[in-house]
């Protein structure tokens, strides 16, 4: 096996992960964004969303990744589900609908980017409204907004969504894109592993 053949390998399989992860940042079209506003617009409405701020999001679609930024709270005490009558707390919840949820995100070249539960109230706030008891926060990174549509179509994310709301009783998320990081993304971090794994095999023959 030539130095060649490995440092080629590796870099091919470089190239199928970029391939995976940024995908081919198409973006949304008009008549992309009016079909789903037609379908889920109503239901945005229904659960306290704002189908306007959606839409403004859909139509400036870049093609390029986001990461969204989340707020939780999570009920106190045990919650039951109506239809079942089966008991879990709010934290139980919130776990069924999130692990569903991860794997489509991950399919799609997403992954969390941070969660964290909240250890103390406000330190550091003005002009807000009191803290009203925050739980969790994450941060979620999708590869596109073409992405985040597939996914609230998915059966997966349907079925999982009620585990949503008797996880959560008070919540709000909005996106973001980056403007610094002080942590490797997954491109360099692949990028190194297989450098390292390309280097290791040289060695090796």
């Amino acid at each position: 096996m030539t130095s060649v053949t490995i440092w080629g390998g590796a870099l091919l399989l470089y190239l199928l992960f970029l391939w995976f992860y940024d995908g081919f940042r198409r973006p949304l079209t008009q008549a992309e964004v009016d079909a789903f506003m037609a379908e889920f617009g109503p239901r945005l409405h229904e659960t306290g969303n704002d189908p306007d701020a959606m839409r403004a999001f859909l139509e400036s679609d870049d093609g390029r990744e986001f990461i969204m930024l989340n707020m939780v709270r999570t009920p106190a005490g045990r919650v039951t589900h109506p239809e079942t009558g089966e008991t879990l707390s709010g934290r139980e919840w919130l776990q069924r609908y999130s692990d569903p949820f991860v794997r489509q995100l991950m399919r799609r070249g997403g992954h969390p980017v941070y969660a964290g539960r909240k250890v103390a109230g406000y330190v550091d706030a003005w002009g807000t409204p009191a803290d009203p008891g925050w739980s969790i926060t994450s941060t979620m990174r999708y590869r596109s907004r073409r992405d985040l549509l597939a996914m609230v179509r998915h059966p997966i994310f349907r079925s999982a969504h009620p585990n949503k709301l008797l996880g959560i009783d008070m919540t709000f998320s909005f996106p973001t894109q980056k403007m610094f990081a002080g942590y490797a993304s997954p491109r360099v971090t692949v990028a190194l592993i297989l450098a390292l794994a390309a280097a290791l095999v040289q060695l090796a023959v």
